[in-house]
């Protein structure tokens, strides 16, 4: 029996192109990452990222298959009063960019969707879909939608200027820093 389409590749060979995708996009944006830079940051012949992934569109959306799920961060807090829901939000937020490759696919994304209609509607679906989504459910306010966006923005503001901007306050300051600063709007949002 003859086999047809591609033939599976090494599967080392495509975590090494979604590494270095995540980092091109996440350092660049999607507009300024070319195939030839992800292809040498990689260690492969950009004919590869083709073979793999055939087009940069297909390339970044498996880049940025997220890691980390939002329930993961923001799962089981309806049991956890106000307060304490809004510190332990900020928290796992936090914990979670400290893990390189999250933080590379958080970061690709938002830089990418100032530049790239494509890439600022898969974040706005991302957003809607599994962030505002269980964040609503943690609010019985009627206006759960704004409140969750609320959170939403605080905690990319967070990630942007920490990461991207790198403004040196932020950057020097702990998560515990950061939490007790941080969670008091929090949980004026999700009131």
């Amino acid at each position: 029996m003859s086999r047809t389409g591609r033939r599976p590749g090494a599967p080392e060979t495509s975590e090494a192109i979604l590494r270095a995708a995540r980092r091109a996009f996440g350092d660049r944006g999607y507009e300024a990452a070319t195939f030839r830079s992800i292809a040498e940051d990689a260690g492969v012949d950009p004919a590869l990222l083709v073979h793999y992934f055939g087009s940069k569109e297909e390339l970044f959306a498996a880049a940025l298959n997220w890691p980390v799920h939002p329930v993961d961060i923001f799962g089981g807090l309806e049991t956890s009063n106000t307060t304490e829901m809004a510190e332990m939000i900020v928290r796992r937020y936090l914990s979670m960019l400290d893990q390189p490759q999250v933080r590379d696919a958080i970061l690709a994304m938002v830089r990418s969707a100032v530049s790239n209609e494509r890439a600022a509607r898969m974040l706005r679906e991302f957003v809607t879909e599994e962030i505002l989504a269980i964040l609503g459910r943690i609010t019985s306010a009627s206006d759960s939608e704004l409140r969750a966006s609320m959170v939403a923005s605080q905690l990319v503001g967070i990630a942007m200027l920490r990461h991207v901007v790198r403004l040196q306050a932020l950057v020097e300051a702990t998560t515990d820093e950061i939490a007790v600063l941080v969670a008091p709007a929090i949980a004026g949002y999700l009131r």
